[in-house]
């Protein structure tokens, strides 16, 4: 079996249809017939079936899809590498990130890295934490870069970039500001942004919340950080976010936050890339500043 047939497989369950597969990989429509069929004849079990109008994985050939699609990311994988092989001046570096990395620490990263490095491209994906994390294992990106609880997984290497903590922000004239702790009988009494969605802010949020027994009775949901925050300056609002999201507009004065009494969930922020991918100069090189920033 040669990698051109697993990569038919992979294109026909995209497209499902020979002419694109054909485009794409720049071959003729016949000779990509021919490769399936001696695909089917080298597995002896029927693959393909043609169905108005379109050419479908039967149930062998969505199995056979699952290890395609992993191969086909290896082979690709290690042709960069060997291109990477011994030089940081030319290159492709793919990053995961979740959204308060990607937002608020990997640009003060990305520029000086791309100073040094003018020959690499550098392509980011903002996903949840666990998105990333499956990526990684996927090997549909070289590094993932999350702000998560603690997590183990037997295919990633992870490295510590730092620690945060989620807080509680108002605004400067809020009834909360007049304290130097958070006073939870105004909190009760307050209206409240919350995280819409799945995020794990919003999960971690609501867990601190049902821990103190607080229960919101008037709040409004959004599904970013920087929207929420401009809630919040306007007057009125308290959120939960992540402190590193916070921490620009708390130095200027427009907001002010306080630890949250009683939480005991941490999050951490890691880097982490798959232990079967080889660990090139441009990693390294990343995830060196990564660390050296923090």
């Amino acid at each position: 079996m040669n990698l051109i047939k697993l990569q038919i497989v992979e294109l026909l369950n995209r497209h499902q249809k020979i002419t694109a597969v054909a485009d794409e990989l720049g071959l003729k429509q016949p000779t990509v017939t021919f490769h399936m069929k001696s695909l089917e004849k080298e597995m002896g079990v029927s693959l393909f079936e043609s169905r108005g109008g379109k050419v479908i994985l039967r149930e062998p050939g969505k199995a056979l899809l699952h290890y395609a699609v992993k191969i086909n990311a290896l082979a690709a994988e290690s042709r960069r590498i060997v291109q990477e092989f011994g030089a940081l001046e030319r290159g492709q570096l793919r990053i995961g990130a979740s959204y308060v990395p990607a937002t608020y620490l990997l640009p003060q990263i990305i520029h000086p890295f791309s100073l040094q490095h003018p020959g690499v491209s550098i392509s980011i994906v903002v996903q949840t934490s666990p998105v990333t994390r499956e990526m990684l294992i996927n090997h549909e990106i070289d590094l993932g870069i999350m702000l998560t609880e603690p997590f183990e997984h037997p295919a990633l290497v992870k490295g510590l970039i730092g620690e945060d903590q989620l807080v509680a922000i108002f605004s400067p004239d809020h009834p909360l500001a007049a304290a130097d702790e958070l006073r939870l009988d105004l909190l009760q009494q307050s209206r409240l942004v919350l995280h819409s969605g799945e995020s794990s802010t919003r999960q971690l949020s609501d867990r601190w919340m049902n821990d103190i027994g607080l229960q919101p009775h008037q709040y409004i949901e959004l599904d970013s950080a920087e929207a929420i925050k401009r809630s919040v300056m306007l007057g009125g609002y308290v959120a939960f976010l992540s402190k590193m999201a916070v921490e620009e507009e708390v130095r200027q004065h427009r907001l002010q936050m306080r630890a949250l009494p009683g939480l005991n969930q941490r999050r951490y922020l890691y880097y982490a890339y798959n232990k079967e991918r080889h660990y090139s100069g441009l990693i390294h090189r990343f995830a060196a500043g990564l660390t050296d920033n923090n």
